[in-house]
């Protein structure tokens, strides 16, 4: 769950970053359907239930 939640937490970041610099991300360009409100949600979302997950599961083996 950690792996899952390390790379959540980057594909978040990511998606927050691309459309600052004029970038689109491949991955997740269908999330723009809905409008630019719900869009930053998603990506929002994507994020916080990365880190959730990455620190819940940091110290488990």
């Amino acid at each position: 769950m950690k792996e899952l939640g390390l790379g959540l937490l980057l594909l978040g970041l990511l998606s927050l970053i691309l459309p600052s610099l004029g970038m689109k991300s491949m991955l997740l360009t269908w999330i723009d359907q809905w409008g630019t409100t719900v869009a930053w949600l998603i990506r929002g979302g994507i994020t916080l239930l990365g880190l959730v997950l990455y620190l819940t599961y940091r110290n488990r083996d």
